[in-house]
């Protein structure tokens, strides 16, 4: 009996746990779509973040509040679909965790049962119980303080935070927390490298940054800002672009415009072929154009 490949083995959060013993950062992105995730995962990134930022992405919301759990489900499935070797992260959206720990566990299984292998929601110390609940349901779950979404109207916008020793405290505390009530990770946004290894240091549990320098385990980007294709205002500073997908498909589809109205596209090779006979035969065929006098 042959092999001729062996099967991808799925990353869990125990390749994430060996990735941070050997020292070799984890590559998470965000994707929100069967393509990017097809596209992610070929390219070997380890995780996929099924974001609420999708409200602004895909949906055309300006912030992240705006979006429910059936639109997460919708995009979460389509990459679940995609992804062969990534591991899955489910982002909780506004309001599908905050009210009760019961509801919190319903939603954080509605994720699993789409296919992640792990949750994510915003907060510290406040949401320490709903972490605590759904981790006891054996569900992973990952935290996400520094700049948070989902609280921009308590954080005054997009700011950076963490900027002084007593506010870097503040944020330990917040990661003692959710590594207290069973976290295996959390997410450090927009935050001073410094700030973000004050904390590393200081915890046990897996550490990743979006903004917050190069001293955590692994770096999360958001595909539509990598790929120059977010339609918006928001330009972060940590934000590298490494291609202009926008721009080029603006251009291709102004291109096959100018294509459409001159009558270039489509041209004869766009065309089915059929028998000589028979195409002479259905032109023989056809009614003769009016012309409309002018």
């Amino acid at each position: 009996m042959s092999h001729s490949s062996a099967p991808t083995r799925r990353v869990t959060t125990a390749t994430l746990a060996a990735l941070h013993d050997r020292g070799e950062p984890a590559v998470w992105i965000t994707a929100y779509d069967y393509p990017t995730a097809v596209f992610a995962d070929r390219a070997g990134a380890d995780v996929l973040l099924v974001g609420d930022s999708a409200a602004m992405t895909m949906l055309g919301h300006e912030g992240t509040t705006s979006i429910t759990m059936d639109e997460m489900l919708v995009f979460t499935r389509a990459v679940c679909r995609g992804a062969k070797r990534a591991m899955v992260v489910g982002d909780m959206p506004f309001l599908s965790y905050q009210t009760s720990s019961a509801r919190a566990i319903v939603n954080a299984g509605a994720f699993v049962a789409a296919g992640c292998g792990a949750v994510k929601l915003e907060g510290g110390r406040r949401v320490a119980p709903r972490v605590r609940a759904i981790a006891d349901a054996g569900i992973a779950v990952m935290g996400h303080v520094g700049l948070t979404p989902q609280s921009l109207g308590q954080l005054g916008g997009y700011r950076v935070q963490g900027k002084t020793l007593a506010a870097a405290q503040r944020l330990l505390d917040d990661v003692l927390a959710l590594q207290d009530s069973g976290a295996f990770a959390v997410l450090l946004e927009a935050l001073p490298a410094e700030t973000a290894a004050f904390i590393r240091e200081r915890v046990d549990l897996l550490v990743y940054g979006i903004g917050a320098g190069p001293h955590v385990d692994g770096q999360l980007v958001i595909a539509h800002d990598v790929l120059g294709s977010f339609v918006g205002d928001i330009a972060p500073r940590f934000v590298r672009r490494y291609a202009e997908i926008g721009a080029a498909t603006e251009q291709a589809i102004r291109s096959y415009a100018a294509d459409v109205r001159a009558s270039r596209f489509p041209a004869a090779e766009h065309c089915y072929p059929i028998d000589v006979d028979d195409e002479a035969e259905l032109r023989a065929a056809r009614r003769p154009r009016i012309e409309v006098a002018s």
